[in-house]
This record gives C-alpha cells, structure tokens and sequence, in this order.
C-alpha cells in the first residue's frame, strides 16, 4: 500500500455492518433459536437441524455474542432476550460439584457428557461476564467468580486439566488454555475489580507472550513441556497462525488496559510475524497450521485446509494493530485477509458464511473437527471490527 493509497474506513464499516445485520444474524436467529432457550449449532450451512445436541461452549460463545450484541447496538431487547435464554437453558442443569460446567447436553438440557474440557469454563466465564454488563445482576457476576475459582483450582492440581477435544499429554501445556484463560480473566478481572483475578489475567498474559512466543524463531508454538522447553516434533513445532494472531489482539487488549505500550507493540510485531508464516502465497488465504521448521509433516490435524475463523480474527487483528502503529503494513494485510475471505467464505444463498475449504478453496461438506457451526468467530470479529473502523473514521473527521 503506498503512502497515497488510503483505506475508505466508513465504506469498510458499512461492508461490516450490512455483514452482520442482514446476513449473519439473520440465518441465527431464523434457525438456530430454540423453543426452550438454548442456541442449536448442529446445522448445516443451510439452516439445516442436525440435531439438537448442545455443545457447552457453543452455548456460552452465543450469550457473548448476543449480549454484546446488546451491549454496543442500542440495547435491543431481542438479542438480551436470546442471550437470557441460553443463559437460563445452561444454568437449569448448573456445574458439577467441583463449580465445572459439562460439555455436552442434549436438547432437553440432559447431561451427556460431563466436565471434560476446562475449556467450557473459560467460555462460562466469557459469556458470563459480558451477559453481567448487559443485565447488571449480582448473580450473573457471582457466577463467573465461581468459575474462576473452579478454574484456578484445576490450574492448581498436577495433573494437567481435561481438554477436549485436544487432551493434554502429561508432561506438556498448550498455549490454547493460557490463551483463552488470558482474556476471560481480563474480562472478569474489569468487573469484579478483584485484585487475584487480575494478577491470574496477567500469569497467563505474560506466559502467552514470554513463553509460548519463542524469541529466537519468532514464532509462537502450540505445545511446550511445563517448563517452558520445546517438546518434540511434529506436534512440538505446529504453529497456527490464525490461533496466534487471535491470541495476539487478546494480549493487546490486557496490555492496552493497563497502557503498556510495550506488549502492545509486542503483539503488533508477532501478528505480522504469523500473517506472514501462515500465508498460502500459491492460492492465497491463511493455512490452519505450518511447521515451525518449515517441515511438510505438520502435527495438526487438517493442516492445509483454509477455515473461516483463521480469517475473521485476522480481520479484527490487522485493523487493531492498524490503529496501534499507524503501520501501512497492516492495512496492506488487512486488504488481503479481506479479499480472500468475501471472496470465498460467505454463502450467498443462505446468509453467514461457509466455515470449512481446502487448500484451492473448495468447500468441505466432511465434520473435520465437532459437527458444530458456531455463531462467534464471525459475529465477534464483525462487532470488533466496526468498533475499530468507527474509531478511524472519528479520528479522520476531527
């Protein structure tokens, strides 16, 4: 992008808006609202019902996303009606007796599978807290805090945490919990103003960009030892480069609030690092995995596949770090995820957006991972990214 060249941020934002509010809550909210209050996800890209299977973090992703919703476009009472929903739907059959929420219920609210993924609870925690900003109910709050310590005491035990679908080896930590666990206690720490929340926000902040990014290669790997060392290949040299550059704009939002410039400059640096890495210069579009090393045996499952998520947060991503730096590079890379992805990933006959292409960029009918079709990478990087936009486009008229 040349100095001349410049980004119509308010054409963006409409690009964005009309996104989000005529096609892509439109199809969730025509399909995917249940009579009993709970969001169905097993649906094909049609609008389809699978089943009525309720995948916990599917649930819980959906009360973030409508009580975002809620939040930032005028207190509709449609979408806090929803997000009450699956909030009442989830909360009826309530946690374990160690405060861990189960993983999968069936359409009735019945257990079927119980606590095996600590990974549900960090997504409790996240939709808890921004459903407490909508509702202002003590309850709601006291939840997420009862969350969090049900989090921090399997943090606690020796034996690593239940992770599915990707169970944790002794021995080793994935950067995907640190991660997540980063940002939904940075969320919980803003309205709880508890001082442990925030010291655990910033352990698992500071082992995102001190530990798992690794200096010398510039790169962030998946899995390290609990030592902070390198495990062994393949799997200890898979980096997913839309995983780290998600990651990235969670570690600039803990930093930006407690205005450290320094890891925000940080951050700005690694995105442009895994943009980089990640990019299929032969059919464009970002891979789900590359080999640190540059080997072709890859320890990811589905490496070369080109899914819809990987996208949408480089959206959000090359935007902030945009506003950040004022580095045209981002723009330029902006411009390009962009591209690929209005290009490729929204489905035009049905609204919301295809999730799953290969390499070439043909759509994948397969399940590859869970037989879910979530309303939340994209909706979340659409609002994030109207957010930024608007922001640009004040900065412009002053």
């Amino acid at each position: 992008m040349s100095e001349e060249h410049h980004l119509d941020f308010q054409e963006e934002h409409l690009l964005f808006e009309n996104t989000l509010f005529e096609e892509v809550l439109p199809f969730w909210i025509a399909h995917s609202i249940d009579r009993n209050g709970g969001i169905n996800t097993c649906i094909q890209d049609d609008g389809t019902l699978v089943n009525r299977d309720r995948w916990n973090w599917s649930q819980w992703r959906a009360v973030w996303v409508f009580s975002k919703l809620y939040n930032v476009f005028g207190k509709k009472k449609e979408w806090l009606t929803i997000a009450e929903g699956i909030y009442r739907f989830v909360t009826a059959t309530g946690t374990d007796e160690n405060g861990h929420w189960p993983l999968l219920l069936d359409g009735e609210g019945e257990i079927k599978r119980g606590y095996e993924s600590l990974y549900v609870d960090g997504f409790a925690i996240y939709g808890l807290v921004e459903l407490y900003r909508a509702t202002g109910e003590s309850e709601v709050l006291d939840l997420a805090i009862a969350t969090f310590d049900a989090s921090e005491a399997a943090f606690a035990r020796p034996e690593p945490p239940p992770a599915w679908p990707y169970p944790i080896p002794p021995g080793r930590m994935p950067h995907g919990m640190s991660m997540l666990f980063s940002l939904a206690y940075h969320e919980l720490a803003e309205v709880s103003n508890l001082p442990h929340v925030l010291e655990a926000c910033l352990r698992h902040h500071r082992k995102v960009l001190e530990v798992f990014y690794r200096s010398d290669r510039k790169i962030l790997l998946e899995w390290l030892n609990v030592e902070g060392t390198e495990c062994s290949k393949p799997e200890g040299s898979a980096v997913c480069p839309g995983h780290a550059i998600e990651s990235m704009w969670f570690q600039m939002h803990i930093a930006r609030a407690s205005g450290d410039q320094d890891s925000v400059s940080h951050a700005c640096e690694i995105i442009l690092n895994h943009l980089e890495a990640g990019w299929d210069s032969e059919f464009g579009g970002l891979f789900l995995a590359v080999d640190a090393d540059g080997s072709c045996e890859v320890g990811w499952p589905h490496p070369d596949t080109k899914l819809w998520w990987p996208h949408t947060e480089g959206l959000y991503a090359t935007l902030l770090a945009y506003e950040a730096t004022r580095d045209l590079c981002f723009l330029e890379w902006y411009e390009r995820v962009r591209g690929y992805a209005y290009n490729n990933f929204p489905n035009r006959k049905h609204g919301e957006w295809r999730q799953k292409l290969d390499r070439r960029g043909n759509v994948i009918e397969d399940t590859l991972f869970l037989p879910v079709k979530d309303p939340f990478h994209l909706p979340r990087a659409l609002i994030y990214c109207i957010e930024v936009l608007k922001r640009l486009e004040m900065e412009e008229g002053q």
